[in-house]
């Protein structure tokens, strides 16, 4: 799962020109709804095919399996597996749907959907999402409503990615600390890494990368209170005095030897995994990583250094491609699909991923089958997803940026801030001029 959520964010760091490719692609689907008469297709044998980013970890073995049962119990639907890498999706789909050679159903992260559906490339799904019978309370508070743009929906959710904090309890216990007290907010936070460094243990190893430095920048900016954009998107605000605050604890973590300086992509991991630190903020994908060693690790919802609980969470959503000619019948078919999807996702947990569906998350079976996810369960009424508004992908890489010249002492958290949102701000604009505003 790692592997999959790395190709895309080199795919997001391409989003500039990914974008003006997708400025002359509008499908002549564009503004169409899509409609379903039931959440159970009842019409003539059709083939769906959905196209996916998951070529990773648990789910190339767990999503064939659950279409084979799909297709086993629905006799008039045949879904088509089509994975691929996600830099492949978004460099095909447009072409394809003008072609009328997409997908009828595809999986996209949630920063994504504004742009689709900014270019015509998606079906407005309010009356599948009525039909099928979902509200905003099926799934975790404003999800449903990152797949709104401009007043209509065109993603229906499928899983979230929270952040959390993984604790390597041997390098706890060698310090002499209670590997079974977790720091909780800044006071013992900060007090268990001064016990860490005076046992010679550097206790957060941080880096300037998206994995996961972005992230846990990300998450210490909404907890003192800022935002990384404005209400319409139009301008960027990360470097608000939040967000100094926010990089300035990451940076002070190697300044006062909590953490080396330099540390290299997948350092901070890597370092708790060798029992050379103690803490790593990083995503629940990491619950499946089998290096971690059974019982000698933990989780726990990331500390609350600022003044409220926050934290990062990516998700991904289905839509239904406004392909040109688009069968409505397989439309239709797709949102049954979805449907009984997502009413089997327990499994997804599996993959590393939390199943979006209240329903089916929040089922104390899930729990049992995996208990390594209860922090991160915890951590969704106060999570936050990503910032609707098309080509943000540009905008947000700026913040790596930002955080990555911080964290190597290129330039101060406010100078690196403050650069990185004049060069958000310019792209901004031209997003605006490129899509709409």
């Amino acid at each position: 799962m790692k592997k999959g959520r790395a190709a895309r964010a080199l795919a997001s760091s391409l989003a500039i020109g990914v974008g003006i490719a997708l400025a002359g692609c509008s499908a002549s689907g564009a503004g169409s709804t899509g409609s379903v008469a039931s959440s159970d297709y009842s019409g003539p044998k059709v083939t769906v095919s959905f196209w996916n980013g998951w070529t990773g970890g648990a789910a190339p073995v767990l999503v064939p399996k659950l279409i084979a049962q799909f297709n086993q119990e629905h006799k008039n639907i045949v879904v088509k597996d089509v994975p691929m890498q996600w830099a492949d999706i978004s460099a095909k789909m447009p072409l394809a749907i003008k072609a009328g050679k997409g997908p009828d159903v595809a999986v996209g992260h949630g920063d994504d959907i504004a742009t689709y559906a900014a270019q015509g490339l998606l079906l407005k799904s309010d009356s599948i999402v009525k039909s099928l019978g979902y509200t905003a309370s099926d799934f975790p508070a404003g999800l449903l409503s990152d797949g709104n743009y401009k007043g209509s929906q065109y993603g229906i959710p499928w899983s979230v990615t929270p952040l959390g904090l993984y604790i390597n309890k041997d390098v706890l216990a060698k310090a002499g600390l209670d590997p079974n007290l977790v720091p909780t907010d800044k006071t013992s936070y900060m007090d268990a890494l001064a016990k860490l460094k005076a046992a010679g243990v550097q206790g957060e190893w941080a880096d300037g990368y998206v994995f996961t430095g972005t992230f846990e920048f990300e998450s210490l900016l909404w907890q003192y209170g800022g935002d990384l954009f404005n209400k319409g998107v139009s301008k960027a605000t990360f470097n608000s005095p939040a967000g100094v605050s926010a990089l300035t604890q990451m940076v002070d973590l190697i300044n006062q030897g909590y953490s080396p300086p330099n540390v290299a992509q997948d350092g901070d991991i890597n370092a708790l995994i060798a029992g050379k630190t103690a803490f790593n903020w990083n995503g629940v994908w990491q619950t499946t990583n089998t290096a971690l060693t059974k019982d000698k690790w933990t989780a726990a919802p990331v500390p609350q250094i600022g003044s409220q609980k926050a934290v990062w969470s990516s998700s991904t959503d289905w839509i239904f491609p406004a392909n040109k000619g688009q069968d409505k019948n397989k439309t239709s078919a797709a949102a049954t699909f979805v449907k009984w999807m997502n009413n089997h996702s327990s499994g997804w947990a599996a993959t590393g991923e939390l199943p979006a569906q209240n329903s089916v998350r929040n089922d104390p079976k899930l729990v049992a089958a995996y208990p390594q996810l209860k922090p991160f369960l915890q951590e969704l009424p106060y999570a936050h997803y990503e910032t609707v508004s098309p080509g943000i992908t540009n905008a947000e890489a700026t913040i790596t940026t930002a955080v990555n010249e911080a964290m190597v002492g290129k330039k101060s958290p406010k100078q690196a801030l403050d650069d990185a949102v004049a060069q958000a701000n310019q792209l901004l604009q031209q997003n605006a001029s490129q899509y709409g505003g």
